[in-house]
């Protein structure tokens, strides 16, 4: 069995811009914001095959977390082979990883895509659908109320697969 799995990382920040939005002439629609500069980063993967998408929430991006992440993967997806198809970032070439990808070159493979190429990458996709969905033109008045949408948003897109294939792996 083998598994393709598209790997992205996201940050959903505390301030949001205005995105294709109606509203008369003259009278813009203001979103505040609090000011602070926050976020939520995010790291996640989609299932080409099944539309699964697992994401996590992190304080930051770095090789420590994304080596967690991939060890998560494997406990997810304990049988079969996986590739996973991602960007370039510092994050996914560092030394810290070396020693897990060696340990697990028979069944996780990375597969790295051309530099500055994010429309190969099926779940830039889905970062942009929960963006457009539920986190454009709102204003959250905490990084929680943002950390509360983005995990509704992520449930409920687990719970209609052929709609994320139809949309994101067609």
């Amino acid at each position: 069995m083998q598994t393709v799995l598209f790997e992205d990382e996201s940050m959903i920040r505390d301030y949001q811009a205005i995105m294709k939005t109606w509203f008369p002439t003259g009278k813009q629609r203001i979103i505040p914001t609090y000011g602070k500069h926050e976020g939520v980063k995010l790291v996640g993967c989609l299932d080409y095959a099944t539309g699964s998408v697992y994401v996590e929430e992190h304080e930051r991006y770095d090789a420590k977390v994304f080596l967690e992440f991939l060890q998560n993967v494997l406990r997810r997806y304990p049988r079969g082979n996986i590739i996973m198809i991602l960007d370039n970032a510092k994050i996914h070439h560092a030394k810290l990883l070396k020693e897990f990808l060696e340990e697990n070159r028979e069944r996780l493979t990375l597969l790295f895509l051309p530099p500055y190429s994010p429309n190969l990458n099926k779940i830039e996709g889905l970062w942009k659908w929960l963006k457009d969905s539920v986190i454009n033109n709102v204003f959250f008045h905490t990084v929680d109320e943002i950390r509360c949408v983005v995990r509704k948003f992520v449930a409920w897109v687990n719970t209609v697969p052929m709609q994320v294939i139809d949309r994101l792996c067609a």
